[in-house]
């Protein structure tokens, strides 16, 4: 078989498991919940389903397709997210008025853009370029599924009546381990993105970058750890913020992490209000939050850099979305088949792990030509590095190189904290 054939024929198979994955994760829905958004940073259901579409109808067919047809004209218009190349786009924190499109249609344009899909990738000539291009969307889909989930929880938080998104599941029942550090020598060493394997241009070019000797914790940061610093008047001195971090607290009027019930006893999820598990990984924390509490806690957060060398020899397993949970868990065990594997835990899933590092371009790097260049080199300004993925996050989609970001403000993603300390 041409190797073009063969991976026209993988892509197909893993765009069908991609897209299908989306469509699982929005069936628990009613009609109303798809269309509601709940703040400018986030986006409705419809939305998600809807953009996602767009991108390979954009970026994918109009290219490989001669005199390709879109769907609909409009679409364009109002599923663009931040392509300023493509055309004008429709305003983002209003995405919550579109009533229409229904739903019904937007779900009839994702069934007609996957046949069309289908039916290209039976191609056994289509251009690397292509190719290249859906792996792209199939990992920028993989993106949106965290999104759609993220968005949905602080839209079902907004519900006095806090609905779950699905029925409760079976907790994990255990303690976390105590916490302790784990010592890294440093020097100079290479981070970013290294093998065949899909990434994102903003993991590239690996380079070289020296790191001074620094112990990393052994797990991600828990309820009962932050709930010390919490009744220890965390929220109330200021000699722990950073200045903008203070700032946002006596604006933002915060006292407790997002989702936390004032009685500091329960948390909403997506499965409803649970009880507050002290073992299990704070979350939802702003990166000010994250830098207050590891002050006050006589640490700090880890660079980027010193994450990845940390995690480079951590087995890859974890609270993925996969798992069903929907929920960060205690860290489990390090023992697999009766072998001790690292003894860093929870390195991946759970809870993305806030960094110290800004979202900078690495040495080298150059983004895309033409409208894919937006993708992730407009951004990288006033943002903070994460690592690691989330109890949202599908495992496919994560490696050690991985790059999240985020402003140093936002909470509603499942961002949490992982201590170091120089040596």
């Amino acid at each position: 078989m041409q190797l073009a054939a063969r991976n026209s024929m993988m892509q197909d198979n893993r765009l069908r498991l991609v897209r299908a994955a989306t469509l699982a994760l929005a069936e628990p829905l009613c009609a109303e919940d798809y269309v509601i958004q709940s703040m400018p940073d986030a986006s409705p259901a419809k939305w998600h389903l809807a953009h996602t579409t767009w991108f390979f109808e954009e970026f994918v067919l109009q290219r490989a397709v001669p005199g390709y047809k879109f769907h609909d004209e409009q679409f364009r218009y109002l599923f663009n997210s931040y392509y300023n190349t493509v055309g004008p786009m429709h305003s983002r924190p209003h995405r919550g008025l579109l009533s229409r499109p229904t739903v019904e249609q937007v779900l009839a344009y994702r069934a007609r853009i996957d046949e069309r899909l289908n039916v290209l990738l039976q191609r056994d000539d289509l251009a690397a370029e292509i190719l290249d291009i859906i792996a792209l969307g199939l990992n920028h889909e993989q993106q949106h599924q965290e999104l759609l989930l993220t968005d949905l929880k602080h839209l079902f938080s907004c519900n006095p009546l806090l609905p779950a998104y699905v029925r409760d599941v079976a907790k994990a029942v255990r303690s976390s381990p105590a916490l302790s550090f784990e010592s890294f020598d440093g020097g100079l060493i290479e981070i970013g993105h290294k093998g065949r394997g899909f990434s994102f241009d903003n993991e590239s070019p690996r380079h070289r970058t020296y790191i001074q000797p620094f112990r990393l914790a052994n797990r991600a940061v828990t309820n009962g750890e932050y709930l010390e610093f919490v009744r220890a008047g965390g929220y109330e001195t200021p000699l722990h913020w950073l200045s903008d971090g203070w700032t946002t607290v006596q604006i933002e009027r915060w006292n407790r992490p997002l989702y936390w019930l004032p009685s500091l006893d329960a948390e909403f999820t997506l499965t409803g209000v649970r009880a507050l598990n002290p073992s299990s990984p704070v979350c939802h924390l702003s990166y000010y939050e994250a830098d207050a509490f590891a002050h006050w806690a006589g640490a700090r957060l880890p660079s980027e850099a010193e994450w990845e060398l940390a995690a480079n020899d951590a087995p890859l397993n974890g609270n993925f979305v996969e798992n069903r949970r929907w929920h960060p868990d205690p860290a489990a065990s390090n023992v697999v088949a009766g072998k001790p594997q690292s003894p860093l835990l929870q390195m991946f899933g759970d809870v993305w792990e806030w960094t110290q590092s800004a979202y900078a371009p690495y040495p080298g790097f150059k983004p895309a030509k033409g409208a894919l260049g937006e993708y992730n080199g407009k951004f990288m300004v006033n943002q903070l590095v994460l690592r690691g993925g989330s109890c949202a996050t599908p495992v496919s989609h994560i490696r050690a190189s991985y790059r999240n970001f985020f402003n140093p403000a936002a909470r509603w993603q499942f961002t949490g904290a992982r201590l170091a300390r120089d040596v």
